[in-house]
């Protein structure tokens, strides 16, 4: 009974405290599945609360109901969770939550989440770093809105707390082994038992392969693999729970994980007019892209992508974490301690400009990837008295990131980036042409005759004048690397109290005080005789370097000024050549929460509050620049946000139902909005953004045995507010960002629903059987950071099934399972190919409706990356 009795007090001490940032990683040992609404327990307030006692929006996610959806990670959770989406665009590092609207996109590895994720106590500051197998969970709870106070300064938007098992002093050893379509295998096994009288131990290890989702053709090579979207990993845990006296409990965890896969190459959903060009380049390989539609509209879904570039992707997770809790029974408290060190990297190939055409992309040669390293440390005190809960903090951590980040020109850029300048050329005068990049840049001037071309030699644009043997082009090869390093540190003193007024009426106070300072150093180098192509052009800016004698009807061929653009891009400018950047911030920001809850009467809780979030500023760490001048700061603002509820929950039908709903009203200012350029990543800060709307939960264990639903629904009204150029750090991004004012934000459908349908019990004869039946439904929404229309998604409904059946002991059970059942055919994040046409072809003169979109002049190739197809499989599980 000592460790029985043991494992429960420790359980207690760890709730009082479990949900503060970086807290106590969860329940003691599995819990058996819920059978009322009062066994639903959560550590939401830094304390084990019944879900209904709890003044905030929290969709709790049992073991049972985590297995039954087959969520093994964070992307596979948002079926689960009305109001979330999680999408993952250029690898599976660059993976980002958002929560009512309100999110982060992880592309930048400068920005910070707005959605904090949390996993055994341990925050996780990128929500790239979160993604990866969960191993054995005990329960998720997914907390909406800004949770500051407790899990720390970048959790505006909310949280995700994932609790996974604990060691347990009772021995036994469980494996399972999955098979399925696209080739997938895969397995676990885990230990877990007492080592000695005061130590248990848990030892979780996974594999899992899969062949990719994503057919690939690969053009002008040379790339090999015809597939994409693979998964190949490995995964380890291993946990020690040491319990030296009653008072005193230790937990250590020690986790590692391998991911070495191929991803993402991307489909095109909208092809424009420059896949001629691309066709050109390709043959005879094949048309290197989607042939358009007529009238270059959408094309018809598809999971064919082009790829001449390999796109291998490698993933390297590690970490260690000490937890210590301390009874002080003279105080009624605990003092917690919690240590950890992360360290997580990343590397990548890419084929920058998703086509069969040789033109851009990065090598997987050590120079592209990212990391995060960190070390955290939080103490915290807590107790309680009859009217009194209270806990004061202090959290300290070290975090380094760095960014390496290169391009190479491939055999194509030339020809491509000539067909681009002349592909106004009329034909008497030759039409577009893949040998003409170096009448841009002929140190000689701009040369423009009418007299046709001699024999053998290119028209220079429309003249006979051939370029300079020494007009500089871009050399095939890699054209720069640069080398980004972020050093950051934070403080912060933090307190939570809970007064009971009376039985029935509780207030509670919170408030978090918060010290950031942040160092960036950064080398920006050209490599060779890189930007070399943009200073010729530039240098034909000077009229008196022309010679200019125009032909009637040729008024729309590039001119020197209008090469700019592409000759000058800022992975071909020599303005960046052996740059440095050195800068520095430190900030202060007071965030809190007040809450007050009245109960009615057992069953119905009222409740109303406010809270103050806060995402600390940060730096683009990416090549950024306005025209052709690189901006003088990567420097962002921080994000804040003022958030209200008022919430209702109820139990109802002899506890066997719980029915919550609350309305909330967010404003986010200084929004932090990462948004592709075309050419680059960039942060640029938002006036306002508002999230309004319901959140509705329903669990119902019914009157049927082993049959019980969870469900939700929300509805969301995130707009942005209205705004000008003036109101952004570099007015010069507005015209790419017109269509945010007034506008539905990315990401945030208006409505959207959730159910699981769960059943399980004994069958007789020694068996046990039962299933899961769970689906999301989303209505339309954008997926671009832009509001182009060609990014719309339009409303679907992924479901998600299960059948189970096994022994009555559970010593073996074998699932059927299948993930979008219904083959739902729909994109993560769509995106303008680079270099591939222009949605804003005018960025000077504004429409009628004050935009600078017009659809009708849209000339840009849309790519996508996809959501998951139809899976299935066969699980079989044992246990001992």
């Amino acid at each position: 009974m000592r460790h029985t009795n043991r494992y429960l007090r420790t359980t207690v001490s760890a709730a009082v405290v479990g949900a503060a940032a970086f807290g106590f990683a969860g329940m003691a040992a599995a819990q058996e599945a819920p059978a009322t609404v009062d066994d639903i327990i959560v550590t939401a307030q830094k304390r084990e609360q019944s879900l209904q006692d709890v003044p905030i929006v929290v969709t709790t996610l049992s073991q049972e109901v985590l297995d039954g959806a087959g969520v093994q990670d964070i992307k596979d959770l948002q079926i689960l969770t009305p109001g979330m989406t999680v999408t993952s665009t250029q690898s599976e590092a660059s993976t980002t939550v958002r929560i009512r609207g309100a999110g982060t996109v992880g592309d930048n590895p400068g920005l910070e989440s707005s959605v904090g994720v949390v996993i055994d106590g341990v925050y996780r500051s990128r929500n790239s770093v979160g993604f990866g197998d969960l191993g054995e969970l005990s329960r998720i709870e997914v907390l909406k809105g800004p949770q500051g106070t407790l899990f720390g300064k970048n959790t505006s938007a909310g949280v995700i707390n994932i609790i996974t098992e604990r060691p347990s002093f009772d021995p036994s050893i469980s494996a399972e082994l999955t098979a399925g379509n696209y080739g997938a295998v895969g397995g676990s096994v885990s230990v877990t038992g007492g080592l000695t009288d005061q130590i248990a131990g848990r030892l979780f290890v996974a594999h899992r392969e899969r062949d990719g989702f994503y057919d690939v053709n690969l053009g002008d090579g040379p790339r090999t693999l015809t597939e994409d979207n693979t998964q190949d990993y490995w995964t380890g845990r291993g946990q020690l729970l040491i319990l030296p006296s009653d008072e005193v409990s230790i937990r250590l965890i020690a986790d590692y994980t391998k991911r070495d896969e191929y991803c993402c190459a991307a489909v095109q959903t909208r092809v424009g007019p420059t896949q001629a060009f691309i066709a050109a380049l390709t043959a005879p390989n094949g048309p290197g892209q989607r042939p358009p539609v007529a009238g270059f509209g959408t094309v018809p879904f598809s999971r064919t992508a082009y790829s001449n570039r390999e796109t291998p992707q490698e993933i390297e997770d590690m970490g260690l974490s000490a937890e210590a809790t301390i009874d002080l029974p003279s105080l009624n408290a605990t003092l917690t301690s919690q240590t950890s060190w992360r360290d997580w990297s990343f590397q990548q190939g890419m084929d920058l400009d998703y086509t069969g055409a040789d033109i851009l992309y990065r090598a997987n040669d050590g120079s592209n990837g990212y990391g995060v390293g960190n070390l955290t440390q939080e103490l915290r005190l807590a107790g309680t008295t009859d009217k009194f809960d209270w806990l004061v903090g202090l959290f300290a951590t070290k975090e380094e990131v760095y960014r390496d980040d290169s391009y190479v020109y491939g055999a194509d850029y030339n020809a491509f980036a000539s067909l681009l300048l002349t592909a106004s050329l009329p034909a008497t005068v030759g039409g577009p042409s893949p040998s003409r990049l170096g009448c841009f840049t002929n140190p000689q001037g701009f040369l423009v005759g009418t007299a046709g071309p001699a024999a053998g030699q290119p028209l220079c644009v429309i003249g006979a004048v051939p370029p300079s043997a020494a007009a500089p082009t871009f050399g095939t090869g890699k054209a720069y690397e640069d080398h980004y390093s972020q050093k950051s540190e934070s403080v912060a003193v933090f307190t939570n109290n809970t007064y009971r007024v009376t039985e029935a009426f509780e207030i509670n106070l919170g408030l978090r005080y918060t010290y950031d300072s942040k160092r960036l150093l950064g080398l920006q180098d050209n490599l060779g005789t890189n930007g070399a192509a943009c200073g010729g052009a530039l240098a034909n800016q000077n009229p008196a370097n022309r010679a200019v004698s125009p032909i009637p009807g040729t008024a729309n061929v590039a001119t020197p000024t209008s090469a700019l653009g592409l000759l000058c891009l800022p992975w071909s400018n020599p303005l960046y050549d052996n740059r440095r950047i050195q800068e520095k911030f430190s900030d202060t920001d007071l965030s809190g929460t007040l809450k007050a809850s009245y109960r009615l009467n057992p069953s119905v809780m009222g409740y109303v509050s406010y809270a103050r979030g806060y995402k600390g500023a940060g730096y683009n760490m990416d090549r950024v620049q306005t025209g052709v001048t690189p901006d003088a700061s990567l420097f962002f603002d921080a994000e804040t946000v003022d958030s209200y509820e008022a919430g209702l929950k109820t139990t109802l039908f002899n506890r066997t139902m719980l029915l919550n709903i609350t309305y909330f009203d967010q404003k986010f200012e200084n929004f932090q909005l990462n948004t592709f350029l075309g050419t680059a990543f960039v942060v640029e800060s938002i006036p306002e953004l508002t999230s309004r709307g319901v959140d509705a939960d329903m669990v119902w264990f019914t009157p049927i045995e082993g049959l019980s639903f969870q469900g939700g629904v929300t509805y969301t009204d995130a707009k942005y507010g209205d705004f000008t150029g003036a109101d952004l750090s570099n007015p010069a991004r507005f015209p790419q960002l017109s269509l945010l004012p007034g506008a539905r934000a990315s990401f945030a459908p208006e409505w959207s629903l959730t159910g699981a349908l769960a059943f399980d019990r004994s069958l007789g004869g020694g068996l046990r059987g039962g299933f899961n039946l769970s689906a999301k439904y989303s209505t339309e929404y954008n997926t671009g950071s832009d509001l182009l229309p060609y990014k719309n998604q339009e409303a679907f409904t992924v479901v998600n099934g299960r059948i189970s059946i096994g022994s009555e002991d559970e010593r073996w059970t074998v699932d059927v399972w299948g993930q979008n059942l219904l083959q739902e055919e729909y994109t993560q994040v769509a995106f303008a190919a680079p270099l591939q046409g222009t949605a804003f072809t005018n960025t000077t003169t504004p429409q009628p409706d004050g935009t600078y979109y017009n659809i009708a002049t849209d000339t840009a190739t849309y790519n996508a990356y996809l959501g998951a197809p139809r899976t299935w499989g066969v699980t079989l599980k044992v246990k001992y």
